[in-house]
């Protein structure tokens, strides 16, 4: 016996059930090994919460912000919800797919359960609309900052392409809170 263990033993330690046929192993879950699991685990979590907080906060805010009618109010929102964009939505977009795939390969789930495939499905389906939604956002800000320095009224255009900015919303996070609850759930589909 070489003395490696099937990845899928971290996850069975945990609680959680394996699709892959289990190897001998020496100690389950040897402290180096298990520490860096539930960093991997922890940091993939911490994304997820990312993705759904700062969706929530953009959303809230905008939405606020627009309600005011308040051009110049509007632009430093749509300013601010712009750079959080980039800063913490971006950066969870990258490093969740990154550790969902290590989490796969320590847990032993296979890339092909429905489940993860239609995680997976979301996600792009989350992209498709957010970034539109990222465009939309600047477009906004940048239509306030016009209407705010002219000192005239939202443009009819700001208004269209709040409406559609507002609509574009549901689909991509709805697919958010669909996929979180997959990956809780890991159901047989």
């Amino acid at each position: 016996m070489d003395g490696a263990c099937h990845p899928g033993r971290f996850h069975e330690a945990l609680g959680g059930r394996s699709t892959a046929p289990v190897a001998p192993c020496q100690p389950l879950l040897g402290g180096d090994r298990r520490l860096a699991f539930l960093i991997l685990k922890y940091v993939h979590v911490l994304g997820a919460i990312v993705l759904l907080g700062t969706g929530m906060g953009i959303a809230f805010f905008m939405v606020m912000a627009h309600l005011t009618r308040d051009a110049v109010f509007i632009a430093r929102t749509a300013g601010v919800v712009v750079l959080a964009d980039f800063l913490f939505t971006a950066s969870a977009v990258v490093v969740q797919p990154v550790t969902g795939f290590f989490l796969a390969q320590e847990m032993g789930i296979r890339l092909d359960e429905g489940w993860l495939v239609a995680s997976l499905a979301l996600y792009v389906v989350a992209g498709i609309f957010w970034l539109p939604v990222v465009w939309m956002q600047m477009r906004l800000r940048d239509l306030a900052r016009e209407a705010a320095a002219q000192g005239l009224p939202l443009p009819p255009a700001y208004h269209r392409l709040f409406r559609w900015w507002f609509a574009f919303g549901f689909p991509g996070f709805g697919s958010v809170l669909a996929i979180i609850w997959l990956m809780i759930a890991k159901p047989p589909l």
